[in-house]
């Protein structure tokens, strides 16, 4: 079984996004690793879950909500 979000560009790329993000939080020092790596990883996964939950939900204006709250997630890391 699939899901519509699974279609979606948007969504794929914000999975690779977060694939990205975990790569380059690999490359931090050790001392980083439980502050500001943890802290952009989980924003970056913040997108892709809130563009999912988004496309679940029965009313339009539940989407609209969801969706837009992948954009400050994608605003923490800029």
């Amino acid at each position: 079984m699939s899901f519509i979000f699974e279609k979606l560009e948007i969504w794929k790329k914000a999975m690779e996004f977060g694939e990205d993000v975990d790569t380059i939080g690999d490359t931090f020092p050790k001392k980083e690793i439980f502050n500001h790596s943890s802290q952009i990883r989980r924003a970056a996964d913040s997108i892709a879950l809130n563009i999912s939950e988004g496309c679940i939900l029965p009313s339009n204006a539940e989407q609209k909500k969801f969706l837009g709250y992948s954009i400050p997630s994608g605003n923490l890391l800029f």
